[in-house]
Order: C-alpha cells, then sequence, then structure tokens
C-alpha cells in the first residue's frame, strides 16, 4: 500500500510531463474566459500572464500538445480550448460520486462548474439514514449502503470524498474496492491506496497555513525598515555569508504548526 498519491513516473504515456498537465487547466480558464468575450486569437505572452505562468514555459507546454501558434498572430482560441480539452479528458463525460454531505458536501454537490467541465455529478452519498432521500443541489442523497451498486451502475470511476477524517479511509478502501481509480480527497487526512489509484489532496488548512507563513514573512520585512520606511544601512543588515540565512539570502521563518 502506498501513502498519499501512488507515485508514478515523472511523465504520462504520450510524454507530457505532470508539471505540464497540473498547468493545463489553468490555461484552458484563462482560453475558456477568452472565448466567452469572443477574443479569436491571443499571444503567448498575454495568455501566460492571465494563467500566471510565464511565456517560454508556456510556448514550451504547448509544444508537448503540438501546438506552436503562427508568428504575430499567436494562437487560435478556440483550437486550443478544444485541444487542452481533448487531452484532459474532458470531451467526453466523468460521472462523480461526492461522499459526505456535510456543509462541504453540499457545497460541491451545488457548484457549477462540474457539468460545465465534463463532469456529471452522478450520486450523493452520506451515512446518515436521515439524510437519505433528501434532495441537495436537485440530487437526492442515497446510504452509503448503496455505494458498491451506484458505482458499478453509473460507471463511476472518480470519487470526491467530502467526510470526516476518521471516515475518510473506510470509504476510500470502499470506493477502490467497487472499482473507483481516481480520488479527490477534501478530509483532512493522508489516504493509502493501492498502485493505479491516484489521490489529489485538497487541505484548506495547509492553504491557509502556507499564506500564514507569507503573512508572517512579510510582517518581518516592514519591522526591519526603518520607521521612516527606508531600508536599513548595510552595516545593521545581515550578510549573504551570514550562516543563519537560508540559501537565497533570506532569513528562514518557522512555519506554524
Amino acid at each position: 500500500m502506498a501513502t498519499g498519491r501512488t507515485h508514478r513516473p515523472a511523465t504520462r504515456s504520450r510524454g507530457i510531463p505532470e508539471a505540464t498537465v497540473a498547468r493545463l487547466p489553468l490555461y484552458l480558464r484563462a482560453l475558456t474566459a477568452l472565448s466567452e468575450r469572443s477574443v479569436p486569437t491571443v499571444s503567448s505572452e498575454e495568455l501566460a500572464a492571465a494563467a500566471g505562468v510565464n511565456s517560454a514555459k508556456l510556448r514550451k507546454d504547448f509544444s508537448y500538445l503540438g501546438s506552436y501558434g503562427t508568428r504575430g498572430v499567436g494562437y487560435d482560441v478556440e483550437y486550443l480550448v478544444y485541444q487542452i480539452s481533448r487531452e484532459l479528458g474532458l470531451t467526453q463525460d466523468w460521472p462523480v460520486v461526492i461522499v459526505g454531505i456535510g456543509n462541504l458536501g453540499a457545497a460541491l454537490a451545488n457548484y457549477g462548474g462540474f457539468a460545465s467541465r465534463g463532469f456529471r455529478v452522478a450520486a450523493l452519498i452520506d451515512a446518515d439514514p436521515g439524510m437519505a432521500g433528501k434532495p441537495v443541489a436537485g440530487i437526492p442523497v442515497q446510504h452509503t449502503d448503496e455505494l458498491e451498486k451506484i458505482i458499478q451502475d453509473d460507471g463511476v470511476s472518480i470519487g470526491v470524498i467530502a467526510t470526516p477524517a476518521g471516515a475518510a479511509q473506510q470509504v476510500c478502501d470502499r470506493l477502490v474496492a467497487a472499482g473507483v481509480t481516481s480520488i479527490l480527497n477534501f478530509a483532512p487526512t493522508v489516504l493509502n491506496v493501492p498502485e493505479g489509484v491516484d489521490v489529489r489532496k485538497v487541505d484548506l488548512s495547509i492553504e491557509l497555513q502556507i499564506l500564514a507563513f507569507h503573512e508572517q514573512r512579510k510582517a518581518g520585512e516592514e519591522a526591519g525598515a526603518g520607521a521612516d520606511g527606508a531600508v536599513p544601512p548595510v552595516a545593521a543588515r545581515k550578510q549573504p555569508h551570514s550562516t543563519d540565512q537560508g540559501p537565497d539570502g533570506d532569513v528562514p521563518a518557522v512555519m506554524p504548526a
């Protein structure tokens, strides 16, 4: 059993690096916004800025798709939307089950972005018998006793776990045993999955802690400036050879617990 994500090679079978795959949804989001505004073409610089990456990286990523743009014209927006959607598998319908219909699960069920991006919420599942039959986002909640039958009947390969941490692993095991091979985990715990099962984890508390790190760092930089906003004299600052600095010359900050 592997912990967390299944270890995979650095590249996919078609030779597209995982880092590039992770950026494709960013490009698609930016391109979709351009398409909705009826923008026909876009330069690599404009698209890179909209996606939050540098243009050289974008051009390299698109070369894996066989799309190089036209000099002086740029990239055809509609064609790129099609290319990336096809590469991501969004040109077909993907039935999804959401397990755990508390506040977070209900919010996910009500998210309108699933259908518009090729994902169909096939079922909402919860362990509370009192939830059975209650509609959420127009879909009646079903009890976990039905989980295996639902997955088999709907051909579900993607499961979303939004349960409390203590129930997540058991739910994960049942999903995998029933045939689910991809899991999006919102539960605040690491899941153990067998080889061949992919897990993507969304942990809001970790994201907030990373933001807290940056806030702490910014506050330290501001405190290091003089009262009038001036940067302290060179003699008063730590020099690059100081042993308590990081490799990039910054004083390390402690990550909040």
